[in-house]
């Protein structure tokens, strides 16, 4: 059944992009995907790295994540179980460093310098609005539409007037522009430049390499998925304490490689209590 008015390749492709969202968006499902990077671990040595979940939430989330596919637990003995990524998870990792680097020059800046898994977060919480992607897709397809013209291809089944609070909040968050009451909306550029996350996620979800973001019919661009680079978290953050084996980096680096230790500042997450004006999307 088709979900929206749009061609139904699009409709597929922006089914499969939002519950790859589901996946990875609710609560501590990126931290915990970002503490399993390496060797498969034991409960114990997760429930260190993630230390301010409660037992029965890491319980919970890994039973989750293991449902999705995106974890794999092994039982080795009945008293030596351990948990990994599974091949689509593994593959799955390189579109966060993507959502880092979006967040870093698109979001509003914060008081305070957000560790790479906070900008993880707020990104994956705008993408996951109630029919953002779809929304998002359309204005990339037809250019300016009118919030009616929006309705038939977003939500031909609903009332048209629905359309207008997902896309307030859009706007609100920064990602679509309009010049007012009655005038047509259009992406702005950070909804723009959202364009190598969303052809990730595409291909991805899709089971292609994530280099075919680069071609993605939408949101495709030449350099959207660039091969020999690797993102490396800012070098101004604070490293995490517990994480004094990950190399240091530093700007000049030609070819640095993602390490995920510089994603946790904090053992336990905090958020500033108001961000600073910077013209760009709200988190």
């Amino acid at each position: 059944m088709a979900l929206t008015g749009l061609p139904p390749d699009t409709d597929a492709d922006i089914a499969r992009v939002s519950q790859a969202l589901a996946m990875i968006t609710p609560r501590w499902n990126a931290r915990i995907l970002l503490a399993l990077k390496g060797q498969p671990l034991r409960y114990k040595e997760i429930a260190r790295k993630v230390s301010w979940l409660l037992n029965g939430q890491l319980h919970l989330k890994l039973g989750q994540l293991c449902d999705a596919g995106l974890v794999q637990r092994t039982e080795h003995t009945t008293r030596h179980v351990t948990y990994g990524h599974t091949d689509r998870a593994a593959a799955l990792l390189p579109v966060l460093p993507l959502i880092v680097t979006w967040a870093e020059k698109n979001l509003e800046k914060p008081e305070r310098p957000l560790p790479a898994i906070e900008q993880i977060e707020d990104g994956l919480t705008l993408l996951t609005r109630r029919h953002a992607a779809a929304l998002l897709w359309a204005l990339k397809a037809r250019g300016e539409s009118s919030g009616r013209s929006l309705a038939m291809m977003v939500m031909p089944a609903s009332d048209w007037t629905n359309v207008y609070p997902p896309l307030r909040q859009l706007v609100a968050d920064g990602l679509v522009d309009t010049d007012g009451i009655g005038q047509p909306y259009r992406l702005s550029a950070a909804g723009d430049s959202l364009g190598p996350i969303l052809g990730a996620l595409s291909a991805w979800s899709a089971g292609q390499p994530l280099t075919q973001a680069a071609h993605h019919p939408v949101w495709g661009r030449p350099q959207a998925m660039p091969a020999a680079q690797k993102w490396v978290s800012n070098p101004s953050r604070v490293p995490d304490p517990a994480a004094t084996h990950a190399p240091t980096t530093t700007r000049q680096s030609p070819s640095p490689a993602w390490q995920h230790g510089g994603l946790f500042s904090h053992a336990v997450p905090a958020r500033p209590t108001a961000a600073l004006p910077a013209g760009g999307p709200r988190r």
